[in-house]
């Protein structure tokens, strides 16, 4: 890939234009797989994002963008996804450069987001009809209707494993319902960030609509969550930094959805397809190197089948290829920084500790036998056995390429739902059964937002997507996901105004 195909400077789009920063502080991107510096981007500053605030606002004060009619800002919806679409092969590139996943995956992720942006952009029409309210409680006279408004400036923060998919997620929603957004992309991996912004223009959307701050939520996280002109901040990313944005919107009672990952499992039960149930265990664990929210990351399974399904396992899992994600033969890639490998290598060290078996994996890939990894940040596929649910390695989210496994007794399905649900989050889970009514039985008591059945991963923009518990609040996608972004106005009015006579009339 060329250099002139990777965004330059200046990354900051302010006020309807790119600038630096304001005291010209930069920040390097590195390339995950051999860790050299892909571009210096712009470090914004506290005032950079004040600057970015105060054009938001008077942008959706003073213009007609909020006016707009859903049909105009639906078809400029329509315009940027035909446009994510020619521009697939550049914005795959991108993003694989810069998180390390292969470009398969790069490229589901942008014709998944092609298929966001077009379902929103019929999704929000919907919107556009005013309901009209009638009926015995409602006087002959009166014209009673509700109507939709945008919430107003909406703050979207974004994080770094998925930087074009949950960005346009937040995205679609904000900009069909006619808000004015500031896009906060992770500082580990913005590029395609900076790329999606200028394909915003290049749409049509109006240069003032989006702002796009690339920075570190350190240097400029309280100045957009605190500010009293900011209506709404939209999170995806860690629990403890989704706990401070809570607080932080508090103060100001601002709209805050959060999705903060999850501690997802995947109960296998002994009537399965043991090769369909390897190949899904596989996938819901290790794709993009374990580093996905809705990871699959603790295999439950009953004990009559459980060796042989570790075994498999393991088996597959030790034959992953693994290299740079531009190179079609690579399975998997790296993880994102040095920093989140140091993080998982730490969690195996304490899995040990606590007694689980290390059966695959636990190290970084031996750099004599792999030469071509020993720069990048990689990580073997880790399947650790015999664990039980007091372990941190099963209770706390690695968010990289590592399986625990939990055993429970044949048709223990109690125990099998108690493990499941025995987490502090809630966003995914999985059951693998050929009894269609017991997985059906099991699905529905998981407290889980997603559930898949005999699968693993797959998602709809029509279906609504968020969890329980600690995994966040508010939901994304499907018609929920429009909620988010409006308010809903009740207008009442009297076609025959006569006097209320409540208080009398000393006049008379």
């Amino acid at each position: 890939m060329s250099a002139v195909e990777i965004p330059q400077r200046p990354t900051l789009f302010i006020d309807g234009s790119w600038t630096k920063s304001s005291d010209g502080k930069t920040r390097p991107t590195i390339n995950p797989y051999d860790a050299k510096v892909l571009i210096e981007v712009d470090e914004a500053s506290a005032e950079d994002a004040q600057r970015a605030i105060a054009s938001a606002s008077h942008f959706f004060k003073t213009s007609d963008w909020p006016h707009k009619t859903f049909e105009e800002r639906c078809n400029l919806l329509s315009r940027y996804a035909d446009l994510l679409q020619a521009h697939k092969s550049k914005l795959a590139h991108i993003e694989t450069l810069d998180t390390g996943k292969t470009l398969a995956e790069s490229e589901i992720d942008i014709d998944d987001v092609t298929n966001v942006f077009r379902f929103y952009a019929k999704e929000a029409l919907k919107l556009q009809n005013e309901k009209t309210i009638s009926g015995d409680l409602i006087p002959s006279s009166v014209q009673s209707k509700v109507i939709h408004e945008p919430v107003g400036v909406c703050v979207l923060i974004t994080p770094w494993n998925y930087p074009i998919l949950q960005l346009c997620w937040k995205l679609a929603p904000a900009l069909a319902t006619g808000n004015a957004v500031i896009v906060k992309p992770s500082e580990v991996t913005p590029l395609s960030t900076v790329y999606l912004t200028k394909l915003l223009i290049e749409a049509g959307f109006p240069a003032k609509s989006v702002q796009l701050l690339t920075a570190s939520g350190a240097s400029i996280g309280p100045t957009l969550t605190e500010s009293k002109d900011v209506d709404l901040v939209s999170f995806t990313g860690g629990l403890a930094t989704g706990r401070h944005i809570i607080r932080s919107c508090a103060e100001t009672v601002k709209r805050c959805t959060v999705e903060l990952g999850g501690k997802n499992p995947n109960v296998v039960f002994a009537d399965c397809d043991l090769d369909l149930a390897v190949d899904n265990v596989l996938t819901a664990v290790f794709t993009h190197s374990g580093q996905v929210c809705s990871s699959g990351a603790r295999l439950i399974v009953e004990e009559s089948i459980a060796d042989r399904l570790v075994a498999g396992v393991v088996e597959r899992a030790k034959q992953i290829s693994m290299g740079s994600g531009l190179d079609p033969k690579s399975e998997t890639g790296p993880l994102v920084s040095a920093e989140h490998l140091g993080k998982v290598e730490a969690f195996v060290d304490i899995a040990r500790k606590e007694g689980g078996k290390v059966v695959c994996g636990g190290m970084r890939p031996d750099p004599k036998q792999h030469p071509d990894l020993a720069q990048g940040y990689f990580f073997l596929p880790t399947v650790v056995d015999h664990c039980d649910r007091t372990m941190r390695i099963v209770q706390e989210e690695t968010f990289g390429p590592i399986l625990t496994v939990e055993r429970f007794k044949d048709g223990d399905e109690e125990t099998a739902v108690f493990l499941a649900n025995d987490t502090a989050y809630g966003l995914a889970g999985g059951v693998q059964s050929k009894d269609h009514a017991r997985a059906e039985r099991i699905a529905r008591r998981l407290r889980h937002g997603t559930v898949w059945v005999n699968t693993y991963g797959a998602y709809t923009p029509q279906a609504e997507w968020g969890g329980y518990g600690m995994s966040g609040n508010g939901r994304e996608l499907g018609s929920k996901g429009l909620d988010e972004y409006i308010e809903t106005k009740h207008i009442w009015a009297e076609k025959k105004p006569a006097m209320m006579g409540w208080f009398k009339d000393a006049r008379m």
